[in-house]
């Protein structure tokens, strides 16, 4: 997904330990982090630049810190400041922007043991063009791939399914 939309001519920017999963690739801009408050200060940065494309984030501190270490109370302070953090930032998306909150796995802090927790992880789609409701299950990750190289234009095949159609609302819904 980040080659195609970076060989389309797009973005691909990084903030936090994304640089590093993908090894750099398919990257066009990265930025490293020290912690959950500083990826959302990057994220605010990255989102006051005029690009087009992909800014992919990752909020390490609820998995290093909180999840894997067991530690309910950090994990549960982290999401109270992730919250207060997006109210101020959803009002500085613009009409055309699609924002995604997922995680990559299970990650309880309540769950028996430090290793990644098993169940589904949620998947949020907000913008001004995105249709509330329920898209329901996804059967693989690469769902979220194909919906966004599809937002994006961009030619991409994988074994997931773009949920653009379901999402993006019409002109009827907008006015």
């Amino acid at each position: 997904m980040l080659d195609a939309i970076r060989d389309a001519g797009l973005d691909t920017l990084s903030v936090g330990k994304i640089y590093d999963i993908f090894a750099g690739q398919g990257i066009t801009d990265h930025v490293f982090t020290a912690g959950n408050a500083d990826g959302m200060r990057r994220t605010a940065e990255y989102a006051k630049r005029d690009f087009h494309g992909l800014c992919f984030i990752n909020l390490v501190d609820f998995d290093m810190l909180y999840g894997h270490r067991n530690n309910i109370d950090g994990y549960a302070q982290a999401l109270t400041d992730f919250d207060t953090w997006l109210g101020g930032f959803l009002p500085t998306m613009r009409p055309d922007d699609l924002l995604i909150i997922t995680a990559d796995h299970g990650c309880d802090p309540g769950f028996k043991g430090t290793d990644h927790s098993r169940e589904y992880t949620p998947v949020l789609f907000y913008g001004a063009s995105v249709r509330p409701g329920n898209l329901g299950t996804f059967t693989t990750f690469a769902d979220i791939a194909a919906t966004v190289t599809d937002w994006l234009g961009v030619p991409f095949t994988c074994p997931g399914r773009s949920h653009k159609n379901e999402l993006e609302r019409s002109e009827e819904e907008t006015l």
